[in-house]
């Protein structure tokens, strides 16, 4: 039995990070992960794989309309082998980068999985025991399978299956409309298999404003993606030749085949395996661990973090989550919560989408008042020259004193072009704030001064309209 005060369950982002803050803190830790390679999702099979291939498929796709541009290419396509080669290398500096921090030495690594005995104790699969004062879940997620009638039944791919391609498939049926389902449809369309998405929301991205899931929807269209939204799946069967999948969509039963199939539907907490009853950690219905804002569960020694928590699976939410839970199991005072109005989240597709704070649907919805602006993209020079005619920008403000609510960009380079608003958000800055800085010409980032403009008249006129604010009459006086 090995005693100690702090034991993270995963060494993916969230588990990694909350570990060396605990060591910091000095805390006696470790780190308990039992997966075949160390280093989490993003890097693995996330964020870092799928941005490598999307980035190689966008140079792809801009040497493909070479001609736009009056350039002569004779010929562009994507050399699978080379192109899977490249990935791996990348892939594997980041690893092993991560691996040597993990085996540093400053905190104890443990390579076995772990399950709860009691809300005090792990059973590791190595056979050995563990008791701690605080513990970490960051055990991440994996792809859920829903009750569609079939899909359980056929041999489906994933978005691992996807990122570690080393040919090029004749056709894929995706089934999802979301991040991973929209940005490896593109993938594979721009690389140049025969894609059907099938989405059962009425937008794809539906996260996100409709307007804005909009432009990625029609730039999807537009390249040859064959997409349907606002379906109901009927049944997924497979077949010597592939795959066939049957769905609902305008009242009509429609069938599209395919030699692939992609299972995009989403994922869910990586939870089933740990016995979270015998700690008596409650779970939600999708999985994910109940947390209060400190991270903790409803056992108070025991905190969860990244996505097995929620309710944002986004890298650096799960790293602020982490650490938060490392500094509040360790007495660190004054401590703030995560802070999830100035949530950041980016797709990138092309165009990229991205938004930061508060979005329209919330501020309807917790009826705050706001003014909003938006310029679009084919009307700013920049972007026309680039031949990057997609998208918009929004602002979203505080009527009266023009303070940043919320920001919305789809377009080229959005996920970029977002962080403009980072800064301001977080030291609550005003329309008039962002207008006294300068903005070099002609850059995209000068499209956002567009929206701030309009919305910076709009405010003057909303204090002209304002009635003249009341005299303060002195304590006492009567009215």
């Amino acid at each position: 039995m090995k005693y100690y005060d702090f034991v993270v369950i995963g060494g993916g982002s969230a588990g990694f990070n909350a570990a060396r803050v605990a060591v910091a803190c000095g805390r006696r830790t470790a780190v308990i992960d039992g997966a075949r390679e160390l280093g989490g999702l993003c890097i693995h099979r996330g964020c870092m794989p799928s941005k490598t291939l999307l980035y190689m498929a966008e140079v792809l796709h801009l040497a493909q309309k070479a001609s736009t541009f009056g350039l002569k290419v004779s010929t562009a396509r994507a050399d699978m082998k080379a192109i899977h080669a490249r990935k791996q290398r990348i892939i594997a500096e980041f690893a092993d980068y991560r691996v040597k921090a993990l085996e540093s030495g400053k905190f104890d690594l443990v390579r076995a999985n772990a399950r709860f005995e009691d809300a005090n104790t792990l059973m590791l699969s190595n056979g050995d025991r563990v008791r701690a004062k605080h513990f970490l879940i960051a055990t991440g997620s994996v792809v859920s399978v829903p009750p569609v009638p079939g899909l359980a039944d056929v041999k489906y791919w994933t978005s691992d299956d996807v990122l570690d391609l080393d040919f090029i498939p004749s056709s894929v049926l995706v089934l999802g409309g979301g991040i991973v389902a929209c940005e490896l449809a593109q993938f594979l369309n721009r690389i140049g298999s025969r894609v059907t998405l099938v989405q059962r929301s009425p937008h794809v991205l539906r996260d996100h404003s409709a307007e804005a899931s909009s432009v990625v929807e029609q730039a999807l269209r537009d390249e040859g993606i064959e997409l349907f939204t606002d379906t109901q799946l009927q049944r997924v069967s497979q077949h010597p030749r592939g795959f066939t999948v049957e769905f609902l969509h305008q009242g009509k039963t429609i069938r599209r085949r395919a030699a692939h199939l992609l299972n995009a539907l989403g994922r869910q907490a990586n939870t089933a395996e740990l016995n979270l009853a015998a700690a008596g950690v409650s779970m939600r219905s999708n999985g994910q661990v109940c947390t209060n804002r400190w991270q903790q569960c409803d056992v108070p020694h025991i905190y969860a973090a990244g996505d097995c928590a929620g309710p944002f699976e986004i890298v650096h939410i799960a790293i602020q989550q982490g650490e938060l839970a490392a500094r509040h199991s360790a007495g660190v005072t004054g401590l703030k919560p995560v802070n999830y109005s100035l949530l950041l989240n980016v797709v990138f597709t092309d165009p990229q989408l991205a938004a930061i704070g508060r979005s329209q649907r919330d501020l309807e919805a917790h009826k705050i008042p706001y003014l909003a602006a938006d310029y679009p993209f084919n009307d700013h020079g920049k972007s026309i020259l680039m031949d990057a005619n997609y998208g918009h920008v929004k602002v979203l403000v505080e009527p009266n004193r023009g303070r940043i609510l919320g920001a919305e960009i789809v377009g080229k380079d959005a996920g970029e072009l977002i962080h403009a608003f980072s800064g301001p958000l977080a030291m609550k800055a005003t329309v008039f704030d962002l207008l006294r800085a300068p903005w070099y010409h002609p850059t995209l980032a000068e499209i956002i001064t567009y929206p701030l403009e309009e919305l910076a008249e709009k405010i003057a006129q909303v204090r002209e309209q304002a009635p003249p604010p009341r005299k303060r009459r002195h304590p006492g006086r009567r009215a």
